[in-house]
């Protein structure tokens, strides 16, 4: 047993002896510099140019300035270096990376480099030429960067053709340091421009202006410039500059909706990102802000070395870019045309909107005044007045109720505690449901709706969109119709007060309803599908359509009336917190051509919408 131990003991000495041996042949392998790989790309990805110059061996002049130059001229936002195969051979050891840098407003850059590394005093250092940042870049060369926005797409109309495009334009703008008269030239650009003195104060105080800049002011179209500058140029400190612009088919055609462009805002740019950058033009407001990506497309650009002049030597990357694609709409270039002229000259803030009462496709979109962004005629909410009278017939009618049942159409009538008056406190006395609705007696409808079950009017409501959402893409406010909490509240709704609420564009779809037979949800965008209409009754219908004839014929909406045209509608004069004021309203018809008209604070229905309704159909296709 003793000899047994004795000769186990002897070979765990042996194997422990052959163990050894084999730790330290494997450490003398050579080793590899690992941690000075990932030490020197860690300070490149920070672009740390003084921890480079530690990490190399006998540092070149040049490296500052050539790594420098590579994260300023290529606009690098951030880098990651990825450390790759290491091998050694005696003293030189070669180390391959791969580079990701990401270039502001273009992308990333991907690319596989080499650095060599050299045993230096005990240390190891990268042996530094300028192809340690790129292969390709040769000694005195550095990078540069092209970007190019492709042309922006156009935003097209019903028929396809451009509404808005790329075309030529004026820039009119300020050298501070010239202007000699300033109360010259905030009179000249006021009255010429249309720009206040605050817009100009602002300009030039703007971050960045210096005195021999020239400031932006105002863009106009080249067409329109000629007879602007004899009055412009002789003013000291004022200065053109011709570009490449969008232009609509008309100035300030269809604004609102189509939307302005112009350089990118701080605000904008933080929404946008990538890759987007300062001094890129870009949709500000509508369907130019919205859709902004679809008609920009993204920029192409390449990635050069280049010599000392500035030359290109090598392309190392291109940027393909993606193509822009446009935006098509469902506007009428001549109907929307109608609709602006017909609210030229109207000071007061208004709105038109009119849609194809076959398909719920808008036709036209105003809103004035130009100078606020808010689209009114999209996005405003109003009391609908008397033009909901539509709504609270239909349920009436639905009910029983015919144009010949006798009404009674007193000066005041009361509901749940509540007097209602008609306008101007006139009565009709003892008349028809059809004369009733024609002059738009509100106590006949007071009266009439008492008898009405709350579910009966909230249907009928919902039949004409209300509650309905919708997208136009562009913000946009649709229609409510909110439970009556009382008989007075009732009462109050039933003639388009209290709570009800709905848009000029909704209206716009009351009357395509009424004209159509059914109530379609509005679109704007020719891509959107449409929706699934509601199907008026079709008794109902052809009643409402009689009655609304009748408006025109000899009610409160004569004044809509077009020589040679079948104008069918109804007013309404909406309260409003301001006893003083009040919103007029007409929605009508003329074939399948449906609208809305709205003043804010305008006065009466009859008397102010209804003639801006001929007006337009007057001039509309």
């Amino acid at each position: 047993m003793r000899r047994a131990v004795t000769v186990g003991v002897v070979l765990a000495l042996v194997a422990g002896a052959a163990g050894a041996g084999w730790f330290l042949l494997r450490d003398r392998e050579p080793a590899l510099p690992r941690r000075e790989v990932a030490a020197y790309l860690s300070a490149w990805e920070r672009f740390d140019v003084a921890a480079m110059r530690a990490l190399t061996a006998a540092p070149p002049p040049e490296l500052d300035a050539v790594v420098t130059g590579m994260q300023e001229d290529l606009r690098v936002t951030s880098a990651h270096l990825g450390v790759g195969l290491i091998r050694r051979q005696g003293d030189i050891v070669t180390a391959d990376f791969t580079a990701d840098l990401t270039l502001a407003g273009l992308g990333v850059w991907s690319y596989p480099g080499m650095l060599q590394l050299a045993r230096t005093d005990g240390r190891w250092l990268v042996q530094w030429s300028p192809a340690s940042l790129h292969p390709d870049l040769g000694p005195d060369q550095g990078f540069d960067r092209t970007r190019t926005w492709p042309a922006r797409a156009p935003i097209l109309g019903a028929d396809g053709s451009a509404l808005v495009s790329v075309g030529d334009v004026v820039d009119i703008g300020l050298e501070p340091d010239r202007i000699t008269d300033r109360p010259l030239v905030d009179a000249v650009l006021r009255q010429h421009l249309n720009v206040v003195p605050a817009t100009t104060t602002a300009a030039l105080a703007a971050p960045g202006v210096k005195p021999d800049h020239f400031v932006p002011i105002a863009r106009v179209r080249a067409d329109r410039f000629p007879p602007l500058r004899p009055v412009l140029e002789p003013v000291p400190g004022i200065f053109f500059q011709r570009t490449i612009g969008r232009l609509a088919v008309a100035e300030n055609f269809a604004l609102h909706v189509l939307g302005r462009y112009d350089e990118v805002t701080a605000e904008r740019l933080a929404e946008l990102g990538e890759p987007y950058q300062v001094g890129d033009n870009v949709g500000l407001s509508g369907l130019e802000a919205n859709f902004e990506r679809q008609l920009a497309g993204t920029p192409s650009g390449d990635v050069r070395t280049v010599d000392a002049a500035g030359t290109t030597v090598r392309t190392l990357f291109t940027f393909p870019g993606t193509p822009p694609q446009p935006v098509r709409t469902t506007l009428d270039r001549r109907t929307q045309e109608a609709a602006e002229a017909a609210l030229a000259g109207v000071t007061s803030p208004a709105a038109i909107v009119a849609v194809d009462a076959a398909t719920g496709d808008v036709r036209a979109v105003v809103s004035r005044p130009l100078s606020e962004p808010f689209n009114r005629a999209l996005a405003g909410q109003y009391p609908p007045a008397s033009t909901f009278k539509v709504v609270t017939t239909a349920a009436l009618l639905a009910g029983g109720t015919r144009p010949e049942t006798p009404v009674a159409c007193p000066a005041e009538a009361t509901a749940g505690g509540q007097r209602f008056r008609n306008f101007e406190g006139g009565s009709l006395g003892g008349t028809t449901f059809r004369s009733a609705f024609a002059q738009s007696c509100n106590t006949a409808f007071v009266t009439l709706s008492a008898d009405l079950a709350d579910a009966a009017l909230a249907a009928a409501a919902t039949s004409f969109g209300f509650g309905a959402t919708y997208d136009l893409g562009v913000p946009t406010a649709g229609a409510r119709f909110p439970a009556p909490k009382d008989a007075a509240e009732k009462a109050s709704e039933a003639i388009g007060q209290g709570r009800v609420e709905a848009s000029p564009a909704h209206m716009a779809t009351v009357a395509a309803a009424v004209a159509s037979g059914s109530w379609r949800a509005p679109r704007l965008l020719a891509d959107t599908p449409a929706g699934q209409p509601i199907a008026l009754d079709p008794q109902v219908a052809a009643t409402l359509r009689d009655l609304t004839a009748e408006v025109v014929r000899t009610g409160t909406g004569t004044r809509a009336a077009v020589t040679g045209h079948q104008v069918a509608g109804k007013t309404g004069t909406a309260e409003t917190t301001d006893p003083a004021k009040t919103h007029a309203w007409f929605i009508g018809y003329r074939g399948s051509l449906a609208f809305s008209v709205l003043v804010e604070g305008g006065g009466v229905g009859g008397q102010v919408a209804a003639p801006l309704a001929a007006r337009f159909l007057g001039a509309a296709p």
